[in-house]
Order: structure tokens, then sequence, then C-alpha cells
């Protein structure tokens, strides 16, 4: 629409606009479809708007038949988007943005974010939709110009800093064009510039843990014209050799070191703090027969070679509101790096129980103790690794310790995002952790069960359960 359409379309809906809201809205059509060809939006495509106003780019989005939730904050907006878009694969939402449950987006595919940000908020509106974990495939927002150049700074530049770390760690950031004051009404008193933020590959993101990342950088960036060594010293007493680790001048200052330097040096100070050294590969596991009778015991890498039938738990956690606690296996493990996971899940070692393998192993990833009460049992086949899964659930709301080189993050989720989760995406999860799922389902369904009813075996289930249940509390 053009500036004459948009003042009646303002008189429509009777909205004058609200500064305090940084509401200044878009009148030049021709831009609003550059904006929105830069999202490369597609018909498979799950779009969220934020702050649509008008509808200038929201009708260029639903042109492109993706399904689009937008989120607006003025009620009087969103009576007139509702009225003027009744398209099936359109919902707006009467919402601060800020206020937006992002857990919902992992169970989407193809997940993109675009929006002209209010000013006034857009740092905590950008970094709320970055959180990590997301899963968000592409996002573009319309910021103030000098925001957009911290966000897509270079080192050695005076906009490069902590924001531009923090956003590029997971992030390529494209700084695409500059936008005039001139296109909005009414007019801003700065300029505004578009971005566009793709995710890099996890690999290419491998920090051994992502708060120590966000530590350093905000010490080393606390005072720019500062050398790292007297910032950092609390982390790295023996700067020298970090120095050298990193291909960095002893006296080198925040704004030199580039994204992957930082990567460097925060995965070489994580090795030092973590707990000795453990060569995983050596641990020894009992190896069973299809009827889970011990008949050996092998290293863990000859069993997992080698296909052995082996001994494992996975714990199962939910806190007071039925949410449940997922974790995000690290870059770092042998098996389903960066997949979704149990709350805790572990081998059998060495002479252990089942059940003294769940306690430790809830201690040793989430730092917890808490009741454990069995659910089932799991037997062995290609969708488990070959593993017998004993299934245990609890209630617990934290707080969580978990050791950063084993888990990448730590969120939970509601029960019903999950079950829409595993049937979109069921690539994004560990195998096993999906028959562990399969297997609370049908506990769920019938809920007798876990009152000490026997269980059948379940035919068609990919693992299948094993014939018992128990109705133990473990302490």
């Amino acid at each position: 629409m053009n500036l004459s359409e948009l003042r009646r379309a303002l008189e429509r809906a009777r909205v004058r606009p609200v500064k305090s809201l940084g509401q200044n809205f878009l009148h030049d059509q021709n831009l609003a479809r550059w904006i929105v060809d830069q999202a490369r939006i597609e018909p498979a495509d799950f779009v969220v708007e934020i702050g649509p106003g008008l509808g200038a780019l929201t009708a260029e989005i639903l042109r492109r038949g993706a399904r689009l939730l937008a989120l607006e904050k003025d009620a009087r907006l969103v009576d007139f988007l509702r009225e003027n878009f009744p398209a099936p694969n359109f919902e707006v939402r009467h919402i601060d943005a800020l206020a937006f449950d992002t857990r919902g987006l992992f169970a989407e595919p193809n997940v993109k974010i675009i929006g002209n940000l209010p000013y006034y908020v857009s740092s905590q509106l950008l970094l709320r939709f970055l959180e990590q974990p997301v899963h968000i495939t592409l996002c573009l927002w319309m910021l103030q110009d000098e925001m957009a150049r911290r966000l897509s700074a270079e080192p050695r530049t005076a906009e490069y800093g902590a924001l531009t770390l923090r956003v590029q760690l997971h992030h390529h950031v494209e700084y695409l064009r500059k936008i005039s004051n001139r296109v909005f009404f009414p007019q801003p008193d700065v300029v505004s510039a578009i971005v566009r933020l793709t995710p890099r590959e996890e690999n290419d993101s491998a920090v051994r843990d992502d708060a120590l990342f966000e530590h350093l950088v905000r010490a080393g960036f606390s005072q720019r014209r500062k050398q790292l060594p007297k910032l950092l010293s609390h982390y790295a007493g023996d700067w020298e050799t970090a120095a050298k680790k990193i291909g960095a001048s002893p006296h080198a200052r925040a704004e030199e070191l580039s994204r992957e330097q930082w990567i460097v040096l925060t995965n070489y100070l994580a090795r030092q703090q973590e707990r000795g050294p453990t060569d995983g590969a050596a641990e020894c596991f009992p190896v069973v027969d299809e009827h889970d009778r011990k008949t050996g015991t092998a290293k863990r890498a000859e069993v997992h070679a080698n296909n052995l039938r082996h001994r494992a738990v996975h714990i199962l956690i939910f806190n007071a509101t039925g949410e449940v606690l997922l974790q995000k296996r690290s870059a770092w493990k042998d098996r389903h790096p960066l997949r979704w996971d149990s709350s805790a899940a572990g081998h059998v070692e060495g002479d252990e129980t089942y059940d003294e393998t769940a306690m430790r192993e809830l201690k040793e990833e989430l730092g917890v103790s808490v009741h454990l009460q069995v659910m089932g049992k799991i037997l062995a086949s290609e969708k488990t690794g070959q593993e017998f899964i004993t299934v245990y659930k609890a209630e617990c709301d934290g707080p969580f310790r978990f050791p950063p080189e084993e888990i990448k993050a730590l969120k939970f989720f509601p029960v019903e995002i999950v079950e829409r989760w595993v049937v979109n995406k069921p690539e994004d999860f560990a195998p096993g952790f999906l028959e562990c799922w399969r297997l609370w389902r049908v506990s769920n369904s019938h809920p007798e069960r876990s009152r000490g009813t026997p269980w059948s075996y379940v035919k068609g289930s990919a693992a299948g359960f094993l014939g018992f249940a128990r109705n133990d509390k473990l302490s």
C-alpha cells in the first residue's frame, strides 16, 4: 500500500501510531516485496512474523503459500489483521512477542522468523528468538542500522563486540541493505537496515561450554582498551600459553580475536576445567544374550563396533506442571551427537544393577538424586542399538547441573509439543529415546499398568516391551 492507502487503513482500524510501541508503518509495497523475497519463503515453510502492523509484509508472505503466525501486541491491529487476511493458513495472536513461548517452534519444520522489530526492544527480541538451542532455519530482521552493523561486524572494527560474537557463534549474519526512514509513517528519527541470519552447521559452532564462551566474551569486552591478560586472568592464569594455542598476541585486545579464536580459547579453557580425562572406549559393559542373561564383558568400543547386546537405562523427568525434561547430546558424543534424548541415560557397567546405574547416571548427568519409578523394559533391537533398556520416570523441577562435554542443553517441553515433534521430525531424536517415548505413551494411556499390572509384549513396536513393570521407588 502507498502512503494514502496506509492513512486510510489506519483510519479504518482507528489506530493512531503509538511511539512507545515503536509503531512506524511501512508504506512502500515494492520494498515489502523485496524484503520478503530475501526470506526465501516456500509453501512448506512455517513463518513467524513479529509486529505485522497493517500487514505490509503479511500480504507478501501469504502470497507465497506458507503457513503464517503473526504476533501483534496492539489489540486494534489484531482485529484489523483478522478482518483483512481471512486466509486458512494465517493465524494472528494478540501477544507481546517477548512473552511468546518459542518451544512450540521445535515441532515445526522449516521455521522462519521475519519482522520489523521495534527499536526499543530489538536486542531483547533478537536474543529471545535466538536463545540456544533453537530450531530456526532463517531470520530476517529490520533493525536500526547501528544494531544491524553491530550484528554483522568484523574483528578489529568499532562495531565488533560481545553481542556480535554471541549472535555469530551460531549464525551467519548478512547485512543486506540500508532502509531510508522516508518509507515509514510516521518517519522514525533513524535509518534502518535489513539483516539475514542463517544457522551455522552445528559442528561449526562446537563450543564445549556455551556459558563459558559467553563469560569469556563479556569479560573480554568489558573494558575494550584493556588487554586480555588483565581481563581474563580469572579464567586463564597462564595467558601466554593460551595465546599461543589460539594464535594470538600475548598483548591482544578482545576486538582482535576472531570468532574462531574465541571458540578455540573457550574449548582450551573448558578442557582445563573438566574433570580428569576419561577413556570412554575403555569402559567395560556386561554383554548379554537375547534373554538379557550375562554372557561376558567387553569394552565399550567393542560392544558398539560389533553390535553386541548390552544393558542401559533411560530416565524421563517431569516437572510439577507435567512438562518433560529433554537433553540435547553434545557434539562430542560418539553416538547420535546433537540429537535430543531422554532426561538422563547411560550404560550399565561392570556388576551394576539397572537400578544402581539409574541412580548413578542421574547424579552424574543432572546433579540430582530423586525417587525413581520403573515404567518398564524395552527389548534389545536395532532401534535401541542392541540395548536392553529399563525406563524410569521421576518428578523434579531442578535445579540441574550437567557436564557440558556430555550434554549440549537441557530444556523442559510440554508433552503435546514433544508428541508433534516426534511425528514431524523424528530425525531430531536419538533412536533409543523414540522407543522410550513410545513406552511412556503406552504407560500414560494405561495408567493401571503403573500400579503393578504386568506388562505384556506389545506387538508392532520396533523394539517391543519386555514382560514386566514395577512400582518400585528408588532413592
